[in-house]
């Protein structure tokens, strides 16, 4: 989502347009396709709602990127927020521009911790497929998983689709996930799968839109969500799971 060319990931959700004045070449340096929205404010802010919403989206972006199949990958202090302040080409930079802030970890207590637990759960995955190199593309394709919409089944391929979900079965772990993005402005309800019992037994680890600390909790110590539709708030991401041994309880 980000990498040492271009905006940090705090940057990504903090700035429109690169601001690269500082190094002297009347900001033509530095690449415009930044692929960024700044949550309504150019630049930092006191805002506390669009702070909560940059919060958010900094979490949204690291779920995708250390839950993915493939390898992930993030920059140092990207997990703290650290800012170059819309400088997209700061390799001329060496200040507070580039340097890191360490008491970003105490302001940012919050998107360290999401990002720690995480990759906690990400370093006991199960790694068979990596031991045998099977190539990304035969996992993908081998893989049980469905797409959905807010309705199961029926995902949204329209241009101006801000929704979409996806439940898959990690075999090995005996594992299953759902997981739904709802990228719009207010909640939307998704249904949630019928689990291979005829159950909805299904646990909730991720709700972005609940306050710190719980929009993830340690792993299992999940919350049950026996509902057939999970209300997901606006611009935000829930992960459910499934299966035996699930916050110590047998499952499907």
């Amino acid at each position: 989502m980000a990498c040492h060319d271009g905006f940090t990931l705090n940057d990504v959700v903090t700035y429109n347009h690169k601001h690269n004045h500082e190094n002297g070449e009347d900001n033509r340096d530095g690449h415009e396709d930044n692929r960024s929205w700044n949550c309504g404010f150019e630049g930092a802010t006191d805002d506390p709602e669009i702070e909560r919403l940059r919060n958010r989206q900094v979490k949204h972006l690291f779920l995708a990127t250390v839950l993915s199949v493939g390898v992930p990958m993030f920059v140092m202090g990207d997990e703290v927020r650290r800012s170059q302040m819309g400088n997209n080409n700061a390799y001329c930079q060496d200040n507070d521009t580039s340097w890191l802030d360490w008491t970003l970890l105490s302001k940012h207590a919050d998107v360290h911790r999401f990002v720690r637990l995480l990759i906690e759960r990400r370093l006991i995955r199960d790694v068979e497929h990596e031991r045998r190199r099977v190539s990304l593309t035969q996992v993908l394709r081998e893989a049980k998983h469905a797409l959905h919409g807010v309705k199961l089944n029926q995902p949204d391929r329209s241009p101006l689709s801000h929704s979409f979900a996806i439940s898959g079965e990690l075999k090995n772990e005996r594992l299953f996930a759902h997981i739904m993005f709802n990228a719009y402005w207010e909640p939307l309800s998704f249904e949630v799968p019928i689990l291979g019992d005829g159950s909805r037994n299904w646990w909730r680890w991720i709700d972005t839109a609940l306050d710190p600390p719980h929009d993830i909790c340690e792993w299992n110590e999940e919350t049950q969500v026996p509902e057939a539709t999970y209300r997901v708030g606006a611009r935000s991401v829930v992960v459910l799971i499934a299966g035996e041994g699930v916050n110590g309880h047998g499952g499907e």
